[in-house]
Parts: structure tokens; C-alpha cells; sequence
């Protein structure tokens, strides 16, 4: 929400910042350019600005601009169009590179002071200053001009990322009441930068975790799978647990955590062949998926979720008595499937990625059996589970204390060669299909009697 009288921006100058054009992406630099010479202003925003500020190299770089999407199109025809009730431009460079540029925004639907109001599309549009307070938190609402190349501040940004601070932008019981979802970006943020969440963001926080539940499913989704492939996953589960939404996202976690005092002091430290629950146990997961993360190994969906069940599972299922064989493995399996299911319906997780989780949980048994430490059995490499399995069960033997899984493991995993068929012999070019028009008549090609 843009306040009543618009503040002056706080600019600092290029003596006075560390962010050099040496560090942008040359691509985002042509854009900002060339916006600018067709007479357009040009900004690079957000996570971007931020990064560069504290010395890292951002992921994306993003750009805003006065300019209209069909303004933007025209200057870029290497571009599109992407978006329905706000438009983006996505202009597209050799080697797959994308940058995306977005017109300046005021408040979002989120943010409107009637309930009953709607926001025409022509209405979005927005000033700079009107974009700066329509972001979620401070430290993403910095914005870097090219021309004189100075930070521009309207929310106390810098100030904030100087001090190590997160910081929801204007009255965080408002912005989170309208967009709950803030909640996990505010949580999200703090456990990558290792930065603190500003007190009264934070009680806006656990006063209404509840709320995270009245947003679009696949919208949940989309941002818990974001926390837990990004690097941040451990931080981000203490700063969750503490705060409560944790157990609003998994609320089947709560029993199984509930001997736990929460308290990041106090968290257990126990492998899992000596303990079948608790929060070390889960923690520790979370670091293995971390430290995988940051020697640049992208794990599937389905082994991250998998994993972040494994501590359930182990109490819940009683996982490593489970059977491995017959009728009673197909037993277990369907029990399985059923209750993650039900367990995970609130996060409208593909029926797809259910039945792959659940592969991987029920045939963890099998590869604990068959661990001789030599050579896997033939009959196990030739399932067609085994890849992604032994790549499970690799990080699940990191995380009970054994020795840790290389990164150039999951590309060098063992696939057993597939028989090649005999080959048909090669189709005779004259000859005629059994109905043949050119036949003289009958039937399979033989001819009348005359």
C-alpha cells in the first residue's frame, strides 16, 4: 500500500555502493539500454538489486520500466508477451538466456482497500514509488538505474539490509490479511540470507499462520517446493517450526515433533538406526539436500519430498520392519500410496509424483537388505525403480552417518544395458499390401480366374 503523501527516495550515489556493471548480466545491461535510448526509464529491481548490494551474484536479473508491454514488444522483437490479468515481456537471447521485464506496478489485487473493488486492467500501472511499496519486503524493493547508476530507496531497504534485517513493507498484519503467502517469502528470505525477521513481522507471522490455508493449493505448493529446493531448506525449517507454519503446511509432522521443544538450542542430533523420530532427524535431512544443493546437484521433486517423509514414515509406517517381498510389499505399498494421499491433498501434489514418492519409501527396505557393500544384485539393477532409488538410498545412508554422497554419483549411476531386439528384416519396397488397388482384382493379391 503506497502511503498518503509519497516519500522522498533516499538515492545513493555510485561512490557510495558497491554494485558495479561489471557484475550485471551483459543481456540485462543491452535491455536497460535500449529501453533507455527509446526514451523509456529503466530499472533493474528486486532479489537482483538486493544480491548485488550484498556482494553475491544474483540468480535473475529483472527489469522494470515506464514502458508498456506493446511499448516493450515493439522495441524488442526477440520478445513476447507472457501473462494475463498483468502482463510480462520475456525478451530471449543465444544460449536460452530470458530476461524479463515488467512495467512498473502499483498495489496489487491483494492490497485494494474495498473488498468489494476491482481493479480495471488499465488501472495496474504504476510510478516508481508506487512499485517500491507494492513489494512484499524491503530488501526486494530497491531499484538500480543505469543512468546515473545510483540505488534508489524508497522503503528503507538499505537500511535494513545493512543491519540484517527482513521487513515486510507497510502494516504486516494488512499485507499479510491480504496475501498470506508474504508469510513464506518473509521466512524464506531470512533463511537464505541468515538475516533476522523484524519484530512485529515476525508476530504478524505466528498471529496468523492459519491464514496460509485459505490460499490456492497449487499456489502453497509451488512456494514450499521452492523452500525446499533452494539451498535454504535446513534455516528455512527452524525459522518454520518456530513460527508455527511448519505445521500448517504438514500438520501430520505435529505428533511426530510434538517431544520437541521447538527451540533451535534444542534440537536432537540422533541418526535414525538409533531413533525413529524427531526434529535432528529431519534437520538433518534438511543439510543433506542443502549441501547437495550447493555443490549445484538439482534433486527431482519427488526424492526432495520423499526425503523431507522419511522421518514420518520411520514412525508412522514403522518403514524399516516393512516387508520386501510378495504379497505382503504390495500390501504395504498400497497402505502407503493411501495415506500420502490423504496426507498430502492440501498441497494438490500430481497423483504422478504420489505413486513416485511412494516407490521410493516402500522400496528403501529392499536396498537396506541388499547393501552387501560390493556389487548390487542383477535382478535389483534391471527394476526399473533402481536408479532413483539407489540415488535415495545413497543420501539416506549420508543422513543415518555414513559416508557422504559425491555429486558425480547421481550421474554415474549404475543402468544395466538393454537387450537389443532382433532386427526385422528390411521392407521390400515393391511389395504390395494385402487389399491392392493394382492387383487386377481378387483379393490378398491373387488374380481372378478369367
Amino acid at each position: 500500500m503506497t502511503p498518503d503523501k509519497s516519500p522522498e527516495p533516499l538515492v545513493i550515489s555510485r561512490c557510495d555502493h558497491s554494485i558495479s556493471r561489471k557484475n550485471i548480466d551483459r543481456e540485462a545491461l543491452k535491455v536497460m539500454h535500449r529501453l533507455r535510448d527509446a526514451g523509456f526509464s529503466a530499472y533493474l529491481v528486486g532479489g537482483g538489486v538486493r544480491d548485488l548490494y550484498l556482494g553475491k551474484t544474483p540468480k535473475d536479473f529483472d527489469i522494470s520500466t515506464n514502458a508498456r508491454p506493446g511499448q516493450i514488444r515493439k522495441i524488442f522483437r526477440n520478445s513476447r508477451v507472457i501473462g494475463r490479468r498483468f502482463r510480462l515481456v520475456q525478451v530471449f537471447f543465444k544460449g536460452e538466456k530470458i530476461v524479463e521485464v515488467s512495467t512498473l506496478r502499483r498495489s496489487s489485487e491483494h492490497d485494494i482497500q474495498n473488498n468489494e473493488q476491482v481493479l480495471p486492467a488499465n488501472n495496474t500501472y504504476g510510478t516508481l514509488v508506487e512499485d517500491a511499496f507494492r513489494r512484499d519486503l524491503t530488501i526486494n524493493a530497491l531499484f538500480y538505474e543505469i543512468e546515473n547508476f545510483t540505488v534508489i530507496d524508497y522503503t528503507g531497504g538499505v537500511a535494513d539490509l545493512n543491519h540484517g534485517i527482513v521487513r515486510i513493507v507497510g502494516e504486516p498484519q494488512r499485507r499479510i490479511t491480504r496475501d498470506p503467502v508474504r508469510m513464506l517469502r518473509a521466512i524464506r528470505h531470512a533463511a537464505r540470507t541468515g538475516f533476522s525477521i523484524e519484530e512485529k513481522s515476525w508476530q504478524a507471522i505466528c498471529e496468523n499462520r492459519a491464514m496460509l490455508t485459505l490460499c490456492p493449493e497449487s499456489r502453497i505448493r509451488d512456494e514450499i517446493f521452492k523452500d525446499l529446493r533452494g539451498g535454504a531448506s535446513h534455516a528455512w525449517a527452524q525459522l518454520a517450526i518456530a513460527s508455527g507454519i511448519f505445521f500448517v503446511v504438514f500438520p501430520f509432522y505435529k505428533k511426530i515433533l510434538s517431544n520437541n521443544s521447538g527451540q533451535s538450542d534444542d534440537f536432537e542430533q540422533k541418526e535414525f538406526r538409533q531413533s525413529k523420530g524427531g526434529l535432528g532427524q529431519l534437520l538433518n535431512v534438511l543439510a543433506v539436500i542443502d549441501r547437495l544443493r550447493a555443490e549445484e546437484v538439482e534433486l527431482p521433486e519427488h526424492i526432495v519430498v520423499a526425503l523431507l517423509l522419511v522421518p514420518w514414515a520411520l514412525v508412522e509406517m514403522d518403514l524399516l520392519a516393512a516387508p520386501t517381498i510378495g504379497k505382503e510389499l504390495f500390501a504395504f505399498s498400497r497402505k502407503v500410496r493411501s495415506r500420502l494421499a490423504e496426507m498430502l491433498a492440501h498441497l494438490n501434489i500430481k497423483r504422478v509424483l504420489q505413486e513416485e514418492i511412494t516407490g521410493l519409501l516402500v522400496n528403501l527396505p529392499i536396498f537396506i537388505q541388499h547393501d552387501k557393500g560390493g556389487a548390487w544384485p542383477k535382478g535389483l539393477t534391471r527394476k526399473s525403480y533402481f536408479n532413483d532409488g539407489l540415488q535415495f538410498y545413497q543420501i539416506y545412508k549420508e543422513v543415518c552417518g555414513g559416508k557422504k554422497v559425491a555429486s558425480v554419483s547421481f550421474a554415474a549411476v549404475v543402468k544395466e544395458p538393454k537387450l537389443e531386439n532382433k532386427k526385422r528384416p528390411p521392407h521390400r519396397g515393391d511389395r504390395l499390401p494385402a487389399f491392392a488397388h493394382n492387383t487386377g482384382g481378387g483379393i490378398f493379391g491373387f488374380k481372378k480366374r478369367r
